[in-house]
């Protein structure tokens, strides 16, 4: 730092302001002491600084399933989020979907994470088996879980399935369907579990009859499987599906059966994916709020890391329905 003062021409209290982004140092000035950084190969040493003041600005992410399009938006939002809160994210993916090996992998990652020094853990769970109540979460380490499932503990954030899989279900029985079937996410889910539940209730509570559920594992290729199972029944007329990319290939096999969506079958999807709307027909489905999640789980951390008291439950972000072609009114002659 003091090579970089002499080089640029200033004190080394203004190197240090421009190395730590602290913004109270003139543009032309900073332009300065960056180029001579440059020249010199300075690069400020993130360890040392985080032993001087105990923060490492940096939030680990650690994700069950760093695949799946619901994780993949949140992630991207949780990046976003903490760039803006002057924040790096180290993304940690646990292998294994739950049970013993994930318990192990999970044990891997927390030991990991005590070498790299975080300031924070963002916990995107996922699976029903391997709760945070199953696992030995670090000591005096902040932690924020991102769909939690039943665990209240650590303060956490979720998007309000139960809300979402209602009006899926509500918009297909108020169109006239006497039922809807529903194909679901991979048992192991959180998510496929909630939507699933909300489904059967709803139909439990109205007195309608709750056909079996069809398995899926949120590819679009197991949606065309469970496609080509529902294009065999005359009595399917609605189905929820719990996600976009499976309703894609349930589409496709209604399709390649000679249904067509709407005019004999209705689907609704779950997600509202970019690509929805592009589908044929338009996809009618529940939108998530990825952006608002990922942002609400970096501050409920960023707020933990710097002392604020943070209560542990749920914080559940709002689903809406957006109507598009895939679905329309039913009646007896539609089939």
């Amino acid at each position: 730092m003091r090579d970089v003062a002499e080089h640029a021409g200033v004190s080394g209290q203004t190197v240090s302001r421009v190395a730590n982004g602290m913004g109270n140092v003139a543009k032309k000035t900073q332009e300065r002491v960056e180029q001579a950084m440059a020249e010199l190969g300075y690069r400020p040493n993130i360890a040392a600084r985080a032993l001087r003041s105990g923060e490492f600005r940096s939030i680990a992410v650690v994700a069950f399933d760093a695949d799946s399009l619901g994780n993949v938006r949140t992630i991207s939002a949780i990046g976003n989020e903490a760039a803006r809160r002057n924040y790096a994210i180290e993304l940690i993916q646990i292998q294994s979907a739950g049970g013993a090996s994930g318990a192990a992998d999970f044990s891997w990652a927390m030991r990991r994470l005590w070498q790299e020094a975080v300031d924070g853990i963002i916990l995107i769970l996922e699976t029903t088996d391997a709760t945070a109540a199953a696992l030995r979460m670090p000591d005096n380490v902040p932690v924020v879980i991102v769909d939690a499932g039943p665990d209240r503990r650590y303060p956490a954030v979720d998007a309000h399935q139960e809300q979402g899989a209602l009006l899926a279900v509500d918009h297909l029985l108020e169109l006239g369907h006497p039922t809807v079937w529903h194909v679901a996410g991979p048992a192991i889910s959180n998510a496929a579990a909630a939507r699933r539940r909300a489904w059967q209730s709803r139909l439990e509570g109205l007195g309608r009859v709750v056909p079996p559920v069809v398995l899926g594992d949120w590819t679009p290729e197991s949606g065309y499987r469970a496609g080509l199972t529902l294009a065999e029944n005359p009595e399917a007329t609605a189905v929820f599906v719990a996600n976009d990319q499976m309703a894609l290939g349930v589409l496709r096999a209604f399709h390649e059966k000679g249904i067509p969506v709407p005019d004999r079958v209705s689907i609704v999807g779950f997600d509202d994916m970019a690509e929805s709307a592009q589908f044929w027909p338009p996809l009618t489905t529940v939108r998530q709020q990825f952006a608002l999640a990922g942002a609400t789980a970096v501050a409920l951390l960023v707020d933990e890391i710097e002392g604020r008291e943070v209560a542990a439950g749920i914080r559940r972000i709002g689903t809406e329905l957006v109507v598009r072609d895939s679905t329309q009114r039913w009646s007896h002659d539609s089939r």
